[in-house]
């Protein structure tokens, strides 16, 4: 949603925010700004545009500080605006706050606020928070008190920093919902929504958790208990990924940076222990109902996953958008549910477990992020292993999320006795052979693909269309197109052309038909008869299909032919491309293909 970070410490911080904030722009572009402790007075700098723009235009780095905070804002309570940016100000300028999240009854507070003589100067919701500090300092002098009784207040969710001149050599924060870490450096001690905000400076992070406050000095830190105000023994977590791991490495976007590191993505997935995913596999098999979740890629990772445990275990497990979860879903004490989350910060996914949870259901949840709320939230978490993931479009997350499922399938299916140890053996030797197969087809194919998404970049309209488990791959192949090219796109099955999509088939729709290998017969045969009948009608027609020789020539209006490969892994290799379609298309349409308009990476609000 937002990024929020801060940093306090022996040498001067404005570079390292910049460095922090910089890192965290993936969260939230439209604008930012930061608060800087100037002795006794509070300097406030912010602008709307990029991070870089900001610093630029506002001259920001030439103020030397040892504390601050900084924020880069994805809007939701009013517009773009220079005067909507965080940080905000108290009435007398003496504190500073940072908030990332939602603060649901805040128009109830500002206008009590309003009364008592305080003056907004935006739309947010966020500027109730030093009103309410500075209201509650007045009457108490005690800063630890103030931020309690704020937070006892605020309703929805949030991650809470502030700088106070009262307190010049501190920052505070608290959390409910929304991610927060204290990085825990040598000479600087940080804050940050994510790792990635002291990525550069430290591995040693606090995870934070709800209803948790802590005051972060160059000297060390404290956490306490918001309810209580109890100090709490935090351990440190040492985070694996290093900084060059979340930089470009030459390539134009992290993007196409990340749909290169697939190969690797696989790999890594491939190794996570078997012992997690035989866990993952008895809490399944032991349940009497078992349900997928995920919202926008992430749900049509587990729309894939139904498919696979269907085909692969013999066992139906449907996949309920997150944010709908609630609404269609029975669960008890007897059902098991499994999340999907990139960041393990999504807002309707922790929703959706602590739904099931409430009910009496047992958990998992497969994630990217270490220490993330989702990971500890269920009770069997599967970290990914997949890297860290700037871009706000997902990709190779996704990938390894598929694979993963895809092991559970298998092991699913080999407890059920649904497929032999022989088949198992041999689906596992296909699982491994697919980094050399992406690598190969990103290596020799990516010029083909280019040329292509290039001729074909000013079609308004396409649609994405496949059977069986190329239907998910279809929803997220579209989803791609919209979400960096901006481009119209929708998924759908075959079978959905005749019931009604057939009427659209004109020149100003094009279509993309995910073909299966010819070994899948049925499947195979019942996609092709969905080709001739958009080509009967005139209708435009890239194939994304199998290496066949020369069977079916002139039945594609242009296609993107694919080394032969097993059943398995064949869905996977097709999402692959139609990634770089989208990557490719994009950057010919100049389009800012790792900040989409609109987006954001991790979606803490509901």
């Amino acid at each position: 949603m937002c990024g929020i970070t801060g940093a306090v410490g022996l040498k001067d911080i404005a570079n390292v925010l910049f460095e922090g904030i910089r890192n965290l722009e993936y969260r939230g572009y439209d604008s930012c700004g930061v608060a800087l402790m100037n002795r006794n007075s509070i300097i406030v700098k912010k602008n709307v545009g990029g991070v870089g723009d900001v610093y630029q235009k506002e001259n920001i780095l030439r103020h030397s500080t040892h504390l601050g905070i900084a924020h880069t804002r994805w809007a939701t309570h009013g517009q773009v605006t220079r005067n909507n940016t965080h940080p905000f100000l108290s009435c007398d300028k003496n504190f500073a706050v940072i908030h990332n999240g939602i603060i649901s009854n805040y128009q109830e507070l500002k206008v009590r606020l309003q009364k008592e003589g305080h003056r907004f100067q935006s739309e947010t919701d966020t500027e109730v928070i030093p009103h309410l500090l500075e209201k509650f300092y007045a009457k108490t002098g005690d800063l630890e008190a103030s931020l309690i009784q704020t937070v006892k207040l605020l309703e929805g969710t949030f991650a809470i920093a502030f700088i106070t001149s009262h307190q010049p050599d501190q920052i505070y924060c608290a959390k409910r919902e929304s991610p927060l870490l204290l990085g825990i450096g040598d000479e600087v001690k940080f804050i940050g929504s994510d790792f990635n905000a002291f990525i550069d400076h430290t591995k040693n992070a606090v995870i934070i958790d709800d209803d948790e406050y802590a005051i972060v000095s160059k000297d060390g830190y404290i956490v306490k208990n918001l309810l209580t105000r109890e100090e709490i023994n935090k351990p440190i977590t040492r985070m694996e990924w290093d900084s060059e791991t979340s930089k470009k490495g030459g390539y134009p976007h992290y993007m196409l940076k990340e749909i290169y590191e697939q190969p690797q993505t696989v790999v890594n997935a491939l190794e996570v222990e078997e012992k997690t995913v035989d866990r993952l596999v008895n809490m399944i098999h032991k349940s009497k109902s078992a349900h997928l979740v995920g919202v926008g890629t992430t749900y049509y990772v587990t729309l894939y996953g139904t498919y696979i445990f269907s085909a692969l275990a013999g066992r139906y497990i449907p996949a309920i958008s997150s944010d709908e979860f609630a609404s269609l879903s029975p669960v008890d004490k007897d059902s098991f549910v499994l999340a999907a989350s990139q960041s393990g910060e999504t807002y309707d996914t922790i929703s959706a477990i602590k739904y099931a949870q409430s009910r009496g259901a047992k958990t998992g949840a497969i994630v990217n992020v270490m220490g993330s709320t989702l990971s500890r939230l269920v009770d069997c978490p599967v970290l990914q292993g997949s890297g860290p993931e700037i871009c706000v479009i997902s990709t190779k997350a996704a990938l390894a999320q598929m694979i993963l499922l895809t092991r559970t399938a298998l092991k699913l299916g080999l407890k059920n006795k649904k497929i032999a140890r022989k088949t198992y053996d041999g689906f596992m030797k296909s699982l491994r052979s697919l980094p050399d197969i992406i690598e190969g087809i990103l290596n020799e194919r990516s010029g083909f693909i280019h040329r292509v998404a290039h001729n074909h970049r000013n079609v308004k309209n396409w649609l994405y269309l496949g059977r069986g488990v190329y239907y998910p791959i279809a929803l997220e192949s579209a989803l791609k197109m919209k979400e960096v090219a901006y481009v119209h796109a929708e998924g759908m099955p075959c079978g959905f052309l005749k019931h009604g999509t057939l009427a659209m088939i004109d020149s100003d729709i094009n279509s993309i038909v995910f073909i299966p290998p010819n070994s899948e017969k049925v499947l195979y045969e019942s996609t092709l008869a969905s080709v001739e009948e958009i080509r009967a009608r005139n209708g435009f027609v890239l194939g994304i299909h199998f290496d066949e020789g020369n069977r079916n020539q002139g039945l594609f209006s242009e296609e993107l032919i694919l080394p032969p490969v097993p059943p398995v892994i064949a869905p996977l290799i097709q999402m692959v491309i139609a990634q770089l379609f989208a990557y490719f298309t994009a950057t010919s349409l100049k389009r800012n293909v790792d900040k989409p308009r609109s987006l954001a990476k991790s979606v803490t609000v509901g």
